[in-house]
C-alpha cells in the first residue's frame, strides 16, 4: 500500500474515533470524496480491503488503523 493511502486511512480513522467514539465503523469509501477523482487509489484501497483481507463492508476504525500500521 502506498504511503499516501496509508497516511489517509490513519488520519480518517483517528478523526472518526475522535468524533464518534471507539466503536465507530467505516468502509473503504470513507477515505475518499463522494466523487471518484482518484480511481487508482480507490482501487488500491478496495483491493486491500476486499481481496487481500476479505473484510466486511463496515469494520471498526481502530481495527483498520491497527491493520494498516501492521502492514508497514
Amino acid at each position: 500500500m502506498r504511503t499516501e493511502l496509508r497516511a489517509k486511512i490513519i488520519e480518517v480513522c483517528d478523526k472518526k474515533i475522535a468524533t464518534k467514539g471507539d466503536n465507530v465503523g467505516l468502509s473503504f469509501y470513507a477515505f475518499f470524496k463522494n466523487k471518484n477523482d482518484n480511481p487508482e487509489l480507490l482501487m488500491e484501497a478496495a483491493t486491500w480491503w476486499i481481496q487481500t483481507h476479505k473484510l466486511d463492508h463496515f469494520v471498526k476504525a481502530h481495527t483498520i488503523k491497527e491493520m494498516v500500521k501492521r502492514d508497514l
